[in-house]
């Protein structure tokens, strides 16, 4: 029997055809009309100044998408995401002066390099997702050099009338990749130029395109090309969202944010590190962040970008983050991190970077790192309740005028009602039920307070008619803030129904008043439900 001819590709992939650069400019010919008119010259500079690049850059992505299954994800979608944002990059050049401090012949002969560089910038700006992020293969499986020349020059030269694309798994976005298909697209010459009477223009263009930081200059040529194509990506979405279904919104946003971590750690007082009262801070265990403090400065910093679909909210961004693995999360059900900074009263609630160098490659002098580890493990003595008035039960500094506990004069009188300690608990074992969206620090601290109903030593935590009574001091020992516990239980209804409208209680505990929450009991398995008082009607 006569073997089947096989094939290298599969019938059911159909691949791309291979198109010459004329063709695939003929369906962008509006967009390059309104480039000309925004360029502002004459046909023949216009053709050998910005056609000529337009061409080489369309040679060397040709047909791909810019994602697999979110903005520009069609076919020739990263040429329209590179010309639509140097459009409107260079539609921005015309509010900037770039050289103002010099004399204004000098303007005059940069300034017309500077909307240059800044077209380049933008045409360029996602060029590195042809090294990270695709295979390109012909019909005989032969794959495409990215490094080495054009995709068009490839298919070409081996006479490919197809070619097929394969996605990398979990592939990184590397923009630094992108200098090295630079020189496919900007000749030599134009880079000198660029460079011609200036020591700047090039190395702004080249700092954009590899998205590295300039921690001493303000890249202005950078900004405008960040702010095009957050502009140019948050129109496709939409638009996306309209014809297509729901896209996955924020997968482009990590840039811009830890774009914005960069300049805050390099520029902002407040970001150096270990400094007083700083926002970073640098031990033997890592580099945090106090969160969410940290979030309303990047939000701060991005809005003065006008950055179009940036996150306000510090769950979203932290969530982008974690995502982007930029930062670490403490344990799997709890994103950030205690810490105890030298010279706090409190543990503070941060969010720790995956490596520093995130945040201090390239700033001079580097930071060096305290001698000792951060992270907060303990309190480090049990805070004793005393007979005074409840109102003074030692808290932490920041806690001292906490206006949710009540002044001893409005303290309803300790209740009167028999209290079980966990001696007397039933034997089932008895654990925490609470939602997914309640603060997962004070998650910890709660369920870690309710296990100790199952031991058989004295525990704090008691057994009231109303329900679970916690004292704050549960919180304390935990590192949680007791007004951080008391908001975000009363946010998700934990709370027992209580007569007086206080969310916090006064019991008295082997003779001491203490100052505490009571749990809803149905929040709290194990327990036996009927032995507790339902709340009355007007309560309800």
């Amino acid at each position: 029997m006569t073997p089947r001819p096989t094939t290298s590709y599969r019938a059911s992939d159909p691949g791309f055809a291979a198109l010459s650069v004329d063709e695939l400019l003929a369906g962008e010919a509006d967009l390059i009309a309104r480039i000309k008119l925004c360029y502002g010259t004459d046909r023949d500079s216009f053709e050998r100044e910005v056609l000529t690049l337009v061409r080489h850059y369309a040679a060397c992505v040709h047909l791909l998408p810019a994602t697999a299954d979110n903005y520009f994800s069609t076919p020739g979608g990263l040429l329209r995401l590179g010309l639509e944002t140097a459009f409107f990059s260079l539609q921005g050049t015309d509010a900037h002066i770039f050289s103002g401090r010099m004399s204004i012949s000098a303007r005059r002969q940069l300034e017309p390099r500077w909307r240059h560089a800044t077209f380049i910038a933008g045409l360029c700006c996602e060029l590195h997702r042809l090294m990270s992020h695709v295979i390109i293969t012909d019909v005989a499986g032969a794959v495409w050099p990215a490094f080495l020349q054009p995709l068009a020059d490839w298919l070409a030269a081996r006479g490919s009338e197809r070619y097929f694309l394969r996605w990398l798994p979990q592939g990184v976005e590397t923009r630094g990749l992108g200098l090295f298909a630079l020189p496919h697209v900007v000749p030599p010459a134009v880079l000198a130029d660029l460079a011609e009477g200036n020591t700047v223009i090039v190395p702004h263009l080249l700092a954009s395109v590899g998205g590295i930081p300039l921690y001493r200059d303000h890249n202005i040529l950078d900004e405008l090309v960040r702010r095009s194509l957050a502009l140019v990506i948050d129109r496709n979405l939409a638009a996306s969202a309209d014809r297509y279904g729901s896209p996955q919104y924020g997968s482009h946003l990590e840039r811009y944010l830890v774009d914005a971590l960069r300049r805050l750690a390099a520029d902002n007082s407040a970001w150096i590190p270990n400094g007083d009262k700083s926002r970073l801070w640098y031990g033997q265990d890592g580099l945090f962040l106090v969160w969410p403090g940290s979030a309303e400065d990047i939000r701060l910093l991005l809005e003065a970008d006008q950055l179009a679909g940036i996150p306000k909210a510090p769950e979203t961004m932290l969530e982008l983050l974690l995502a982007a693995g930029v930062f670490e999360a403490a344990a799997p059900n709890r994103p950030t991190w205690s810490l105890q900074p030298p010279g706090t009263k409190a543990p503070l609630e941060a969010v720790k970077l995956s490596t520093p160098a995130i945040l201090l490659t390239g700033i001079d002098p580097p930071p060096v790192a305290l001698p000792q580890t951060l992270e907060f493990k303990s309190w480090p003595a049990p805070v004793q309740a005393t007979t005074a008035a409840p109102d003074s039960l030692p808290l932490p500094a920041s806690e001292a005028q906490l206006p949710l506990i009540p002044p001893s004069a409005d303290i309803p009188p300790p209740a009167s009602t028999p209290t079980e300690p966990a001696s007397a608990c039933p034997s089932v074992r008895v654990s925490l039920l609470a939602p997914m969206r309640l603060n997962p620090m004070v998650r910890d601290a709660l369920a870690a307070a309710v296990l100790t109903l199952n031991e058989d030593g004295e525990s704090s935590v008691y057994i009231l008619d109303e329900g679970v009574f916690v004292p704050l001091e549960a919180f304390v020992h935990h590192g949680v803030q007791p007004s951080l516990a008391i908001r975000a239980l009363a946010e998700t209804n934990l709370l027992a129904k209580s007569g007086h409208g206080l969310p916090t209680r006064s019991h008295e505990l082997n003779g001491v008043v203490t100052v505490g929450i009571v749990l809803d009991p149905c929040c709290v398995s194990g327990l036996d439900l009927a032995r507790f008082a339902p709340p009355s009607a007007e309560e309800n």
